[in-house]
């Protein structure tokens, strides 16, 4: 039995601790308020704000941890070189933390060593330099805070005059002490997707069959699987996931997003060295080891003989449309019972803000069905969930 410290309880953090209590782990869930989801299903759990550092020496000391798994972006990360040197195994690795928690360290690794296609982007640590950068890119463009999660603080600019608010809103929605943002020019692109790749200690890189996704506001929404993509796009993407895996080192599954142009092929887009919201999907069945069985497996380092694609699937995120500090009520899921083929996972959050992610519909099917009758489906059923 291993002791894993969990950074970060959220939705993604309770489906891991729940895979690795079913193989005898030992969880020890963190997060900055009391009650997050895997707090819920973990065997201990502490309250601290992880981007204090003296405050991270202090859970590690007191619970002497085999393993620690970050799952959000907001970690004072430099810290877990320290751990590392200590024998702690840090997932997938320190190096991978730092570099992925921050758009700018990992957008460089990308484009400037790597060589990988991507966006063209510049950075702004001003309201000045974002106008100029912006100037360069040209419009449209997307800006974006260096480390923030689920689409906060990012936004679409059309016209220079919404430059401003691009700027207060990504100051905003920055996690941690950066106040910094990234510029990137708009791709237009005709899909994009995850492709979940897991790096092992004893054995291949191996890939998830791809994941599609729709993202509002940069906020994930719906995803499926698989996403029907050219053979010679998925080829690229592949070669692409494990470069950019490679040089980060380390064992973990990682979601890796692309851009895909049927003109101008695949573009390198983002990279979370964790289990992925898009890949709750996997939970329909749609594998024979959904995302959170494989993470576990490649942290362990235990094999991972192959990844199969068992059925069709989808995803349809419940989304909250009050604010409130009190437990949130549902209302709706026994209309959901009544559907084949059809599962419900409510998240558990303690309180609820508008548009928070509170739960997802995952429908499954054959591989021949119809996706975009199944899609369809999933956010239906997602809307007969109500939060009040």
């Amino acid at each position: 039995m291993k002791k894993i410290l969990l950074l970060g309880s959220g939705e993604l953090g309770k489906e891991f601790v729940i895979s690795a209590q079913r193989k005898g782990q030992y969880i020890v869930a963190c997060d900055s308020y009391a009650g997050a989801p895997a707090m819920q299903v973990a065997d201990e759990y502490e309250v601290l704000d992880m981007l204090n550092g003296e405050e991270l020496d202090r859970v590690v000391m007191k619970h002497q941890p085999d393993i620690i798994v970050p799952e959000i972006e907001a970690i004072r990360t430099e810290r877990l070189y320290a751990f590392e040197k200590q024998g702690i195994q840090v997932v997938p690795s320190a190096r991978a933390v730092n570099f992925t928690m921050n758009r700018k360290a990992i957008r460089d690794l990308a484009a400037k060593e790597l060589k990988l296609k991507t966006a063209k982007y510049f950075y702004a640590t001003s309201f000045e330099e974002l106008k100029v950068a912006a100037e360069k890119v040209g419009f449209p463009c997307v800006v974006k805070p260096l480390m923030s999660s689920s689409g906060k603080g990012q936004s679409l600019v059309k016209h220079a005059d919404e430059l401003q608010h691009a700027w207060e809103y990504g100051c905003s929605g920055s996690r941690g002490d950066i106040r910094e943002l990234i510029i990137e020019e708009f791709i237009h692109f005709d899909s994009e997707i995850t492709l979940l790749t897991v790096t092992q200690k004893n054995g291949p890189t191996l890939f998830c069959p791809p994941i599609g996704h729709v993202q509002k506001g940069g906020d994930y929404r719906e995803s499926f699987q698989p996403a029907h993509i050219d053979s010679a796009h998925l080829a690229e993407a592949q070669v692409m996931a494990d470069q950019v895996t490679r040089a980060l080192t380390g064992f973990g599954l990682w979601g890796v997003e692309f851009f895909l142009s049927h003109k101008n092929g695949v573009y390198f887009s983002e990279l979370s060295p964790r289990p992925h919201d898009t890949g709750m999907v996997t939970l329909a069945g749609t594998q024979n080891l959904n995302e959170f069985e494989l993470h576990l497996r490649a942290v362990l380092g235990w094999p991972i003989p192959s990844i199969k694609q068992e059925r069709a699937g989808v995803s349809a995120v419940i989304l909250s449309s009050i604010s409130s500090q009190n437990a949130p009520q549902y209302r709706g899921m026994e209309e959901v019972t009544k559907e084949d083929n059809t599962y419900l996972r409510i998240f558990g959050k303690p309180f609820a803000r508008v548009n928070r992610r509170m739960g997802v519909i995952l429908c499954y099917a054959p591989l021949d069905t119809d996706m975009d009758a199944l899609r369809d489906k999933a956010k239906r059923i997602a809307a007969k969930v109500e939060i009040y």
